[in-house]
């Protein structure tokens, strides 16, 4: 029998955390850029009605990989929403950038179709306060299970050897959610979004530290893109 070849299916990656501030936007361009450069055709999605990933976006030399955005946070009254959705075929990844605020019930719209979700959580009491309530909103509300592995939470803009950075960890193991990625508070973050570039796109002296804190989570991301594709090719007979 000839062998039939299939395409990879498309992997989407969702960032979600409630709270505004908490580093959505800045792992989720950091990620797109790393995934553009490294994995294929990217698609970033943002549903943010202040387009930060966008405007990222509009920054990007044209020189770097491509990657395709999709301004999803402002629904245009003359097309359907799902043409305004609608990205390349050829598009191998979509990253998800989500809004704050998002309510309990719709938490499924984002999570359904997603192959990793990523939750961005800082160091404040804040921080925690608020990812407690949406965690179990996640669970609960959201029909997320933790034995499926695709939920991970980052520790983002962390201060290491600091009384909060302690606390943070402790409370983080207390979810029992994997934490992919423990991410410092940078600068260097701040100077790739100024250019519309990733971190990987920086030069290695400069964010070697960064650059090791990304390997977890990008080692994770690949982690579920091999779950994600077993079983439809042992589907096929």
């Amino acid at each position: 029998m000839e062998e039939q070849q299939f395409a990879p299916p498309r992997q989407r990656v969702v960032l979600l955390n409630p709270k505004g501030g908490s580093g959505k936007t800045t792992i989720a361009t950091n990620l797109a850029a790393w995934l553009a450069g490294h994995r294929g055709a990217v698609a970033l999605m943002d549903f943010d009605a202040q387009s930060s990933s966008m405007h990222w976006l509009s920054r990007r030399p044209a020189e770097l990989p491509a990657i395709y955005g999709v301004d999803a946070g402002r629904p245009d009254p003359h097309v359907t929403r799902s043409f305004q959705l609608r990205v390349p075929p050829a598009t191998r990844y979509i990253v998800a950038d989500t809004a704050a605020a998002i309510p309990a019930h719709r938490l499924c719209e984002f999570t359904r179709s997603a192959d990793a979700i990523l939750v961005p959580i800082g160091a404040s009491d804040i921080d925690m306060h608020a990812a407690t309530r949406f965690i179990s909103d996640l669970l609960l509300r959201g029909g997320e299970d933790r034995r499926a592995g695709r939920l991970a939470v980052v520790a983002n803009r962390v201060r290491e050897k600091t009384v909060a950075y302690r606390r943070l960890m402790r409370f983080l193991n207390r979810l029992r959610i994997p934490v992919v990625a423990v991410l410092r508070d940078s600068q260097n973050y701040l100077h790739a979004a100024e250019q519309g570039r990733g971190l990987h796109e920086l030069p290695p002296r400069r964010v070697q530290r960064d650059l090791e804190q990304w390997a977890s989570l990008i080692r994770w991301i690949r982690l579920r893109e091999a779950v994600s594709v077993q079983p439809r090719q042992l589907a096929v007979s």
